[in-house]
């Protein structure tokens, strides 16, 4: 959009040209002389230097490489020393140390790699079609009232409804197979998508549209230079919302006759009293979700490098 204002913005005079009349410039260009040229000297105050260590800072502060980590750290410590002090029964609550050993067992016997493939297969291609149907139906909406009319009000209906509300209905549909899986992840996704980008669809500045009818830009431009930059930032919220909602569609699904994932590992190990085992599933889940959303928040600020915000 910065680009659309500097085709607007009206190009400044440059030196060396002639001055209106009535100016000093245009004085001096008559050659005005003698007693009737007054010299007036106008007095400037001086400049008022305010210290920097004098300044209130609002801000959050400088951020510190991998700063995000120390949460995490932070809760696993706790869980360290509340297990190390025998706060934490071992039946209920097993130790870091007993969910590595657990963990080491698991990715030696290859049992957790296979289920780990499986569930990423799962959560891919469920946030794949999430995120294609809830863009390109964001933009239906977004850009023509006969699509918000059609499509605006049964998403905002589908929004109330949880995706896991419909379970009973889509296994009567599709069965307990890999397909009714992967619909209940992206009708998650879609819903997170739409709701956002179309958000920031409506939400341009009906200046930009109007600017853009005044350059007389093509469809194809208006979208390149005013819809896309104007969508992207609902566009990365929410997709950090889909991939949120990929993974917490699939705990569920993959506890639901399913013979594989993490989430039938879990289940298995649910059935034995195995707290380490389920541990070790949650552990990989969180620790999947919070690389995704790291990797989505990397390429927005790469993305909108142009925008200055308190996330630095």
């Amino acid at each position: 959009m910065t680009e659309l204002l500097s085709q607007a913005h009206p190009a400044q005079p440059e030196a060396g040209t002639a001055a209106p009349n009535g100016s000093p410039d245009a004085h001096q260009a008559h050659g005005t002389q003698g007693p009737a040229a007054v010299s007036h000297t106008v007095p400037v105050a001086p400049a008022v230097s305010v210290a920097r260590s004098d300044r209130r800072r609002l801000g959050p502060g400088r951020s510190l490489p991998f700063g995000r980590l120390i949460g995490p750290v932070l809760v696993v410590a706790v869980w360290w020393g509340a297990s190390a002090v025998g706060y934490l029964d071992p039946r209920i609550l097993s130790g870091p140390g007993t969910v590595v050993s657990t963990a080491t067992d698991l990715i030696q016997s290859g049992r957790l790699q296979d289920n780990v493939l499986i569930s990423l297969q799962r959560a891919g291609l469920g946030l794949f079609f999430g995120v294609t149907a809830g863009v390109i139906l964001a933009v239906a909406a977004g850009l023509s009232r006969t699509g918000e009319y059609l499509l605006d009000g049964p998403l905002q209906i589908k929004r109330a409804i949880p995706s896991l509300a419909m379970l009973p209905l889509l296994i009567l549909w599709l069965g307990i197979g890999e397909q009714m899986k992967v619909t209940v992840i992206a009708l998650g996704v879609a819903v997170n998508m739409y709701i956002n980008t179309y958000s920031s669809l409506t939400g341009i500045d009906s200046r930009y549209v109007e600017l853009a009818e005044g350059l007389d830009l093509s469809r194809p431009q208006f979208v390149r230079k005013v819809v896309v930059p104007g969508s992207l930032p609902g566009f990365f919220v929410g997709l950090r919302l889909g991939v949120t909602a990929s993974w917490l569609g699939l705990i569920v699904v993959e506890q639901i006759n399913a013979t594989s994932g993490i989430g039938y590992m879990m289940f298995q190990a649910q059935q034995y009293a195995q707290s380490d085992v389920i541990i070790v599933g949650l552990v990989a889940y969180g620790i999947f979700g919070f690389a995704s959303d790291a990797a989505v928040r990397a390429i927005e600020r790469r993305a909108l490098s142009w925008r200055r915000t308190l996330a630095g």
